[in-house]
């Protein structure tokens, strides 16, 4: 029998950390004081804070970033008193001298330590010095789609065994149905003893049902974002997913009508575009291709005079993931190529 877990609801607010993704990570000093305020009204247990890939990630490759590491948790830390801060450590990004340690003297509360869902492995050193240094760490599963629950289970038992406090399952691409949220999520909870979370995409349009059927699934950690602010076509969001576990009378620190007062703010100062489905988003779903790839594909596809769709159901083949941008490229080439060949037969 599993020892069993706190079971009140916990509420990650990403806005600040998933969200810069939708402003090529330009969050400013302004927007962070503000909406840390909004959230801290609103009852978010943890706020996220940082650049889009997390501590680190800030370089030419993935973009840079308008402020540092440090000037944006501590822009943060100045305004919260209730929720806790918290950052994303991605090992591969982030180390630990350079970026963990830098991140904790800023005042972080919570470290969550993110890898691919068949590489747990590489978290080890991360979560274990986390964990003697006495600081809440969580592991994370990125595309956790990909990979088949009994999969996911022993990776997930890893980052138990690592001495992490939660695993939270990632829809980085937006691909998960509920049937396949309540398989996955429920099979985690029965086998592990600690915390288990969900962190949902709306590729599909599902984020919101996902995140509610990973609540019913035994989930106790759910990942929203302001008006679903985030990469492609955003994250489950925060104002929406707060009036269904009101509806549903499920317990949680969140104040719903603050929790619209701060989506209503992130629109209103930061939130240049509200994130939309459309053809591109919904085929990264469908493909299983992570979120952050739609705009470099619509660059490509643009390049190239190729269909943005038809290099994500390629990239979705190849089974290619996050850090693995050149491949964009190199699809798109590849079809523009094979087009080129038919116009000429």
């Amino acid at each position: 029998m599993n020892t069993p877990v706190e079971r009140k609801l916990k509420i990650c607010d990403t806005t600040l950390r998933d969200g810069n993704h939708a402003v090529a990570h330009q969050l400013g000093h302004t927007d962070i004081v503000a909406y840390a305020k909004a959230a801290e009204l609103a009852g978010a247990d943890l706020l996220e804070v940082g650049h889009g890939n997390g501590l680190g990630a800030s370089s030419i490759q993935v973009g840079r970033a308008a402020l540092t590491d440090t000037e944006m948790l501590t822009a943060a830390r100045a305004q919260l008193k209730q929720t806790r801060l918290g950052v994303l450590s991605i090992p591969g990004f982030a180390t630990v001298e350079r970026d963990l340690k830098p991140a904790l003297d800023c005042g972080v509360d919570e470290v969550r330590v993110g890898a691919h869902c068949t590489e747990a492995d590489v978290t080890r050193q991360q979560i274990t010095m986390l964990r003697e240094m006495g600081v809440t760490v969580k592991g994370m599963l990125l595309m956790s789609h990909m990979a088949s629950t009994k999969t996911l289970i022993e990776q997930a038992r890893l980052i138990q065994e690592y001495g992490a406090h939660a695993v939270i399952l990632m829809d980085s691409a937006g691909a998960y149905t509920p049937a396949a949220v309540d398989e996955k999520v429920g099979a985690l909870v029965e086998e592990l003893d600690i915390e288990i979370g969900f962190h949902g995409h709306n590729n599909l349009g599902l984020s919101v049902m996902n995140s509610m059927a990973a609540v019913k699934a035994g989930a106790t950690i759910v990942d929203v974002t302001a008006r679903g602010f985030g990469a492609g076509a955003g994250n489950a969001p925060l104002e929406l997913v707060a009036a269904n576990l009101h509806l549903e009378q499920i317990e949680t620190k969140l104040q719903l009508f603050a929790a619209l007062d701060a989506a209503d703010l992130a629109e209103s100062t930061f939130v240049k575009r509200i994130p939309t489905n459309d053809s591109v988003t919904i085929a990264s779903g469908i493909a299983g291709v992570f979120s952050g790839f739609a705009a470099p594909t619509r660059r490509a596809a643009e390049q190239f005079q190729v269909d943005p769709r038809e290099i994500l159901m390629e990239l979705g083949r190849r089974g290619v993931v996050a850090g693995q941008e050149d491949a964009i490229i190199e699809v798109a080439m590849g079809l523009a190529q094979k087009n080129s060949l038919y116009d000429v037969i």
